[in-house]
């Protein structure tokens, strides 16, 4: 009889605390492991950058940032674009393809446009500005200051670039003086021919965000 009393006690404990062997102890995570949720937006955003001659990020920002741009003058704008030439301590702002300037804008030659075009930060970067309703293409003939000459046609970002127009440099438009962020420079004031010649892939754009 003690027997059977036995058996049946144990038969009763295994039938409750097995599953409670079987499921083992939790395990506990550590206080600072990253949620699935958070996991998956690092992957979803991931920080890229690209370019050369100017330099830039590849992300070019949401949709909600595209949808409006304060309006600025032209005067504005030159006076913003000339902050960079002496924010580092009297010397050029450096360019990088990574960093934010501590203004809040990429140190790279789209974000320089942007920043001096008061856009969203970190600023689209030059194949957002060319094509997602910041800017309309114009004659190069009609470049006033302020407007932009970008060169966003290429699949390779190295060779990717926008400036900042400022002036003819001379009576026949063979140059003209520019403002831009670039590689292995920082910010420079210069003279270029960009979309001067036939075929180079730069072509001039007016931000729509500008007022005369």
């Amino acid at each position: 009889m003690k027997h059977i009393r036995r058996s049946t006690v144990a038969a009763l404990a295994a039938a409750v605390l097995g599953p409670l062997a079987l499921t083992g102890p939790a395990v506990a995570l550590p206080v600072d492991a990253p949620s699935p949720a958070s996991v998956a937006e690092a992957v979803a955003d991931p920080v890229l950058d690209t370019e050369d001659e100017g330099g830039e990020a590849l992300d070019a920002g949401s949709g909600t940032e595209r949808a409006a741009a304060a309006k600025i003058s032209r005067a504005e704008e030159i006076r913003r674009a000339k902050v960079w030439l002496t924010d580092n301590a009297g010397r050029a702002a450096p360019y990088s393809q990574k960093k934010t300037w501590k203004d809040g804008y990429r140190q790279d030659c789209s974000g320089y446009a942007s920043m001096a075009l008061k856009l969203p930060k970190s600023g689209p970067n030059t194949v957002s500005l060319k094509n997602d309703g910041w800017t309309k293409p114009i004659a190069m003939k009609d470049l006033r200051q302020g407007d932009l000459v970008i060169k966003a046609d290429g699949n390779d970002p190295n060779h990717r670039h926008v400036v900042i127009f400022d002036s003819w440099a001379d009576g026949k438009h063979t140059s003209y003086r520019s403002y831009e962020q670039a590689g292995k420079v920082g910010t420079r004031h210069a003279t270029h021919g960009y979309g001067l010649k036939s075929g180079d892939g730069y072509h001039a754009y007016r931000p729509v965000n500008l007022v005369d």
